[in-house]
């Protein structure tokens, strides 16, 4: 969605906290303890409650006022976190499969690592989450 994201499921929590601090991150955590935490010691962060994904992005647009879109312009890759462009589809030939390639006119690479991404299939399961998020920020107004 175009934000400035990093995640890691292998640091400690005050790992997590020392890299928020240093860079001036907001640190987001479904653990209670580690919010707290983070609060006694002056480091921003948000407490993030929702019981699936859709709730949950929901809270996050409410709390930092964005949209609840996919801008291709401006998404980052989930993997290195460095912005994607617009890839001609010549240029990925032999870096997707020849189904996906053959299928598929449109794709994005990573500036950073030169992963590519394209609108599969998984594109449906995205798009019903960001529209459950919306009806979650309705029914909250």
């Amino acid at each position: 969605m175009g934000h400035d994201v990093e995640y890691s499921a292998t640091f400690n929590d005050s790992e997590l906290m020392a890299i928020a601090k240093k860079e001036g991150r907001v640190l987001l955590t479904r653990d209670l303890e580690l919010f707290q935490r983070c609060a006694s010691k002056g480091i921003d962060a948000f407490y993030v409650e929702g019981a699936n994904e859709a709730a949950r992005l929901a809270e996050l647009a409410e709390r930092f006022k964005f949209p609840l879109t996919i801008n291709l312009e401006v998404s980052r890759c989930p993997k290195c976190n460095t912005q994607l462009r617009s890839a001609p589809k010549e240029t990925v030939a032999g870096k997707v499969e020849d189904k996906t390639y053959a299928y598929y006119s449109e794709f994005w690479q990573c500036l950073g690592c030169g992963q590519v991404y394209w609108q599969g299939a998984h594109w449906e399961k995205i798009r019903g989450t960001l529209r459950e998020a919306e009806e979650n920020l309705r029914k909250r107004f």
